[in-house]
């Protein structure tokens, strides 16, 4: 079965594997470019799925959805919650707090929160009406290329002829492993819980992110609590002889819940997941023909900490989609260049991405001497100002810039 005729080279569809916020995006940044998108999902439509998963939108990444669907930025601020006041405490004791303005009018703020499966209705309603073609319960087998396009098998059976291929089929991502992309890098120990609970209809919780330091309330394990369009996300961070399954249990959560958060919230639980963090990188984010392109989770895998998930997916759906609009403009060898452009450049960000996340989890599982600076920089804030800074960015990584322009290290 050929879903679409193969004519001559653009006449084909640029095929999009998967249907989440970074396929989405790759589908719409390719109708911005004029060029025919089919985008197959191994779910069915309409598919449900559980939790608030990836909630940070950060300003860099509306500004993409603007680009490439006017307006698509705003409309995700519009529903999304900004929280623009930080505390940090260690032991029960606050050791930094800040409250930024609010941005002027017709700028973003730092971010936006709301839950990825709003992300997904809003991208998928653009998508839709840009003319993106939607093909469910396509779950990819087998996919073969060479220098002329791409043919993808499904488990069904039917045949997808395209001139390029956008992998955005997440973590366990089938595009990835037929193109023999190898994952490089290795896996955090440690375990976490996450929780989302719905609002109250009377809150008592304020819309400010707080994250706990050896909360005394739980027997000294961190805690980051952060808003989110109509509820909370809680995080539980696990220490060594702790059972993962016990503590995400209704019961176990319920009772660390109403240790950490006010009376009636345990009771609002809409989401329980347990975790541990990948941090890995492909080895190269096309196929050798340079054909077929990665991005979002079915090329990289970081810790969460410092929002950079969705949130460099987006900016590889974009990346890939200029890549392919260019390279279909081109012929013979020179149409290989901007897809080498896009994997060297898309790779050098996902490893630096994946080095900041594994700064935050070195601060978050610390040694004994990194456990020993955090507690004398506790000791010393918030009167020491850089001690206080320390405290409060060093849980997510360095956020873009090199290490050496860090102004505070202990």
């Amino acid at each position: 079965m050929s879903a679409h005729p193969l004519g001559s080279g653009d006449t084909r569809d640029v095929l999009v594997v998967g249907a989440g916020p970074v396929g989405l995006t790759a589908a719409l940044a390719l109708r911005a470019y004029g060029l025919p998108v089919t985008v197959l999902e191994a779910g069915p439509d309409g598919r449900q799925r559980p939790g608030s998963r990836a909630i940070f939108t950060h300003s860099q990444t509306l500004q993409i959805l603007d680009r490439i669907s006017p307006g698509l930025g705003a409309e995700l601020y519009e529903h999304g919650v900004y929280w623009n006041t930080q505390r940090t405490f260690y032991g029960g004791k606050e050791v930094y707090a800040k409250t930024y303005p609010d941005p002027p009018p017709g700028v973003y703020p730092h971010f936006t929160s709301l839950p990825q499966v709003q992300i997904e209705a809003y991208l998928y309603a653009r998508a839709v009406a840009a003319g993106v073609r939607f093909a469910w319960e396509q779950e990819v087998e087998q996919i073969t290329t060479d220098d002329d396009g791409v043919t993808v098998t499904t488990a069904a059976g039917a045949r997808w002829d395209a001139g390029y291929v956008v992998g955005a089929d997440g973590s366990r991502s089938a595009v990835r492993k037929q193109i023999g992309a190898r994952m490089e890098g290795g896996k955090d120990d440690g375990w976490y819980v996450v929780v989302d609970v719905a609002e109250l209809d009377e809150p008592t919780l304020p819309r400010e992110r707080h994250f706990h330091y050896a909360h005394p309330a739980v027997g000294g394990r961190n805690v980051l609590i952060v808003p989110f369009a109509g509820g909370y996300r809680v995080d539980l961070q696990l220490v060594d002889g702790d059972d993962p399954d016990e503590l995400a249990s209704p019961q176990g959560v319920r009772t660390w819940l109403d240790a950490v958060l006010p009376p009636g919230y345990a009771q609002r639980t809409t989401w329980v997941s347990t975790y541990q963090f990948l941090q890995l990188v492909a080895h190269d984010f096309a196929d050798p023909h340079r054909r077929v392109l990665l991005a979002g989770e079915a090329a990289h895998l970081f810790a969460p900490f410092g929002a950079r998930g969705l949130n460099s997916g987006v900016p590889d759906a974009e990346a890939a989609a200029i890549a392919i609009a260019a390279a279909s403009r081109a012929s013979g060898p020179a149409a290989r260049t901007p897809v080498e452009a896009f994997a060297l450049a898309r790779r050098s960000a996902a490893l630096f991405n994946r080095d900041a996340a594994g700064e935050a989890l070195a601060h978050l599982r610390p040694d004994a001497a990194t456990a020993a600076k955090v507690r004398d920089a506790a000791e010393r804030a918030p009167a020491d100002e850089a001690a206080s800074v320390w405290l409060e960015k060093a849980p997510y990584g360095p956020r873009g810039v090199h290490r050496a322009e860090t102004p505070y290290r202990y």
